[in-house]
C-alpha cells in the first residue's frame, strides 16, 4: 500500500515532495565477520548481503552514509549495569572454552552468557549467548550504529535514519537474551528523550519486545507498542507479552502488546491488525519521534518464525510509519533465513527513500546472488495466500487492543519537558562528527565502502564472467575453425545435391 499517494502523507519538514525524505544510513563492515557458530542461527553476515543487495539496486547515493562509529563503555553504562559491561569487556573464547577460568565461567553464567555446564545440558538448558571471538567489539559497533542513528534524527537533518544491524530487543541491563547481548535500542531512544518529547517504539519482530518493553514499561514519554508470536501455554520465546500487560506506574496504558498465533499473512497482519491499531496509537500518543525494530523474523519461510508475511507486506509497516512524518529511525532485528532477511531490508532501504517501485524484481548480479537461487533470483519471492487465522481470533486480537488504547491518557504537554533541537547552525557542525563525506553522493570524494569478502565476491563474479566470455569465445572459435575445415566438404556436397 501506498501511504504517500492515499492522503496520509504529508511534505515532510526538510523535503517539500511527500514522496522523499531526508534518508541517512549506517553501515559497519565489521560486523559481518562476527560468527556465532557454526550450529547458530544468527548470522551477521544478512547486514552484509543486505548492504550488497543496497548498493547493487542504486539506493546508496539517495542517502546520506553516517561515520562509522563504535559505540564506547561509557555509552553501554547508560542503560547495562556495571558488572554485566566488564564482563562483555573481558570475557573471550580463550579463557571461557580453553582456559575454563572459574572466575569468567560464573560471572557469565550469572549474566546467561556462554553454554550450559554437562549438568544444566542434561537438564535440557541452553544458552542462545554463545561467546565468541570479538564479543565486545561487536556490540560496540552495533550499538554505535543505533546511537549514530538516533543523534543524526535529533541534529534535524535527516528524516529518516537506518541502522540494520541493530534491533537487539531483548538484552536485559544485567544479562544478555534471544541473541541480543547489549540493547541498542534502549540505548537510541534513551538519547532520543534528550531531544523529543515523545518517542514510540515499535516492534514487528516475530519475538516479543520484552527488553526494551521492560525497561520503558513505568515511563510516560516512551510508548511501546509489540505485534509478536504468543502461543499461551505452548511456550514461544521469550514468553512474555500478554494483551494484559500494559505498563506500571505514569507509563501504564503506554504499553501494548498484540499477541498473535502463528500463520499470520499480509491481509491479516497489515489491514485488520497493524494499521487500524497503529491508526489509534498515533492519534492518541501523538509521538515526536518513532523507532520501528523490523526484524524480518515474521517472514514466511524464517527458520524459527512461523508468520507468513510477504517482503511487501512487512515493508507496508515502514511505509505507514513513513507517511506519518515523524523522525523515524529504522533498526533490524530477527531474521533466520538470510536471503529473506537481505531482500526484506533492502526492500525497507528502498521504502525510506521512496525508490520501491523503481528498483527489478530480478536480483542484480552483486556476488551474494547464489544464496537466492531458492526464491528464483527474485527480490519478493511467493508465499502462501490461504490464511489460517480465523476471523474472529483477529477481531478479538484488534479488540483488546484497542480496549487498552481507550485508557492511555493524554499526552503530557510538549511544552513543559521538550529539550529544544539544535538550531540548523549548530547542526552542520554536528554534520561534520555524525556523516561521512567520503560517502556523500554529491562529494568528489564519494566512494563504495565495503568489506573485504564483499570485495571478493565482486572479484570473483567478474573473473567468473570474464572466464565465462573468454570460454565461449574460444569455444566459438574452434566451431569456426571446425567449420572452416569442413566447409569444402560441404560445399561440394550442396553442389553434387543441386546437381542431382
Amino acid at each position: 500500500m501506498d501511504y504517500a499517494t492515499e492522503g496520509h502523507s504529508l511534505p515532510s519538514p526538510s523535503c517539500g515532495d511527500g514522496r522523499k525524505r531526508n534518508v541517512c544510513y549506517y553501515y559497519d563492515s565489521g560486523i559481518a565477520n562476527v560468527d556465532y557458530g557454526a550450529e547458530h542461527v544468527m548470522v551477521p553476515r544478512r547486514v552484509a548481503m543486505t548492504h550488497a543487495l543496497v548498493a547493487s539496486y542504486g539506493l546508496l547515493p539517495h542517502m546520506t552514509r553516517l561515520r562509522t562509529t563504535p559505540a564506547t563503555e561509557h555509552d553501554l553504562r547508560a542503560f547495562h549495569d556495571d558488572g554485566y559491561v566488564r564482563l562483555l569487556r573481558d570475557i573471550s573464547p580463550d579463557g571461557y572454552y580453553r582456559r575454563h577460568d572459574n572466575n569468567i565461567r560464573a560471572r557469565a553464567r550469572a549474566c546467561r552468557v556462554g553454554v550450559p555446564d554437562e549438568d544444566e545440558e542434561a537438564d535440557g538448558g541452553h544458552y542462545d549467548n554463545p561467546v565468541i571471538d570479538g564479543l565486545w567489539d561487536y556490540c560496540l559497533r552495533y550499538a554505535g550504529g543505533s546511537l549514530a542513528a538516533a543523534r543524526a534524527l535529533a541534529a534535524g537533518r535527516s528524516d529518516i535514519a537506518i541502522n540494520w544491524s541493530g534491533g537487539m530487543h531483548h538484552a536485559c541491563s544485567g544479562k544478555a537474551s534471544g541473541f541480543c547481548y547489549v540493547n541498542d535500542i534502549v540505548l537510541a531512544i534513551q538519547h532520543l528523550l534528550d531531544t523529543f518529547a515523545r518517542v514510540l517504539y515499535v516492534d514487528i519482530d516475530v519475538h516479543h519486545g520484552d527488553g526494551v518493553e521492560e525497561h520503558f514499561k513505568g515511563d510516560e514519554r516512551v510508548m511501546t507498542v509489540s505485534f509478536h508470536r504468543y502461543d499461551g501455554d505452548q511456550y514461544f520465546f521469550p514468553g512474555t507479552g500478554k494483551a494484559g500487560d500494559v505498563g506500571e506506574g505514569k507509563g501504564k496504558y503506554r504499553t501494548l502488546n498484540v499477541p498473535m498465533k502463528a500463520g499470520m499473512d499480509d491481509a491479516s497482519y497489515l489491514h485488520s491488525l497493524f494499521v487500524p491499531i497503529m491508526d489509534t496509537v498515533m492519534s492518541r500518543f501523538q509521538p515526536d519521534a518513532v523507532v520501528l525494530q523490523c526484524g524480518a523474523d515474521s517472514l514466511y519461510g524464517d527458520r524459527l518464525g512461523g508468520f507468513n508475511l510477504s517482503v511487501s507486506g512487512h515493508a507496508a509497516c515502514v511505509s505507514y510509519l513513513r507517511s506519518c512524518n515523524v523522525p523515524l529511525l529504522l533498526l533490524g532485528g530477527g531474521g533466520y533465513t538470510v536471503n529473506h532477511v537481505a531482500s526484506c531490508w533492502c526492500y525497507e532501504t528502498a521504502v525510506a527513500v521512496g525508490k520501491e517501485e523503481e528498483i527489478p524484481d530480478d536480483i542484480p548480479h552483486h556476488g551474494y546472488e547464489h544464496y537466492y537461487r531458492d526464491q528464483g533470483y527474485k527480490l519478493h519471492y511467493p508465499v502462501p495466500k490461504k490464511s489460517s487465522i480465523k476471523k474472529e481470533d483477529i477481531d478479538k486480537i484488534k479488540q483488546d487492543a484497542l480496549a487498552n488504547l481507550r485508557m492511555l491518557n493524554e499526552p503530557p504537554p510538549t511544552s513543559t519537558i521538550l529539550h529544544h533541537r539544535p538550531s540548523r547552525s549548530h547542526a552542520i557542525e554536528d554534520d561534520k562528527a555524525l556523516y561521512d563525506d567520503e560517502y556523500n553522493p554529491k562529494s568528489k570524494r564519494h566512494r563504495e565502502a565495503d568489506d573485504p569478502m564483499e570485495r571478493l565476491h565482486r572479484l570473483c563474479g567478474k573473473a567468473d564472467a570474464i572466464n565465462f566470455f573468454t570460454d565461449l569465445g574460444m569455444r566459438g572459435m574452434k566451431q569456426k575453425n571446425s567449420n572452416s575445415t569442413k566447409r569444402p566438404d560441404s560445399c561440394n556436397h550442396t553442389r553434387s545435391t543441386s546437381k542431382d
